[in-house]
């Protein structure tokens, strides 16, 4: 990995990811003060925040451990959870066939969110991939290590933190942030429409299935338009 690993690159994807931490570090802190709550060790928290890597799958799994939930309902509701990453690896996936398969290894564990968002653009760009990918994997290493400090000082500070600041509502605000530069054409903006009003549309299905199907719906609209602007 070493010989295409470019250091600018690298240390351009940490700056830029440096201002959407604002959101990730309370969503952080949630996800360990439901840690401490459970009764679990700090090294089963950190356990669970450096393998699992995902915000969501582990308030979700923190809520149904509390409920006695059996291990493969927990595996399952996770797993469906987590589908909308399968939308992100399709989506970068052509942009990473160049890469070799060590590369491509390390920065499929490191997809998320808010490294989707930030890394997309630069990915898409004309250029030499390992540069792009070496973008990528800096905002992932910054992400995922503020993650576990983040969770390991959520769990410290246990129920220290008021319920009523409602920190994890500052996590969809910085996302929007990063999402709202990408919307560049008509078909983003159509597919980010459709998506946004499906999601709430849809908001009774169970196991947040509607964060999946709006996914789907959004990535038809866009498509849909695309094919229209085509002569």
């Amino acid at each position: 990995m070493r010989p295409n690993f470019s250091r600018p690159d690298f240390l351009d994807g940490i700056r830029d990811m440096l201002p959407p931490l604002i959101g990730l570090l309370p969503f952080g802190l949630v996800c360990g003060v439901a840690a401490q709550a459970l009764g679990v060790s700090a090294w089963g928290a950190l356990g669970m925040s450096a393998i699992v890597f995902s915000g969501a799958a582990q308030i979700v799994a923190a809520q149904l451990l509390a409920a006695q939930a059996p291990v493969a309902v927990i595996v399952l509701t996770c797993f469906v959870v987590g589908l909308r990453l399968m939308m992100y690896s399709a989506a970068l996936a052509p942009h990473l066939k160049p890469l070799s398969p060590r590369w491509r290894h390390v920065l499929a564990y490191g997809v998320n969110d808010m490294a989707f968002a930030a890394a997309i653009r630069r990915l898409s760009a004309p250029g030499n991939p390992y540069h792009a990918a070496s973008y990528f994997l800096g905002t992932c290493v910054l992400l995922w290590t503020t993650w576990q400090a983040s969770n390991l000082a959520g769990y410290w500070l246990g129920n220290v933190l008021p319920a009523a600041w409602s920190l994890d509502f500052v996590v969809p605000l910085c996302f929007l942030g990063l999402l709202v530069p990408a919307l560049e054409d008509r078909a983003t903006l159509a597919a980010a429409l459709a998506s946004g009003v499906a999601v709430i549309a849809l908001d009774a299905l169970p196991m947040r299935l509607s964060l999946i199907c709006a996914g789907l719906i959004g990535i038809a609209t866009g498509l849909v338009v695309e094919g229209r602007r085509r002569p």
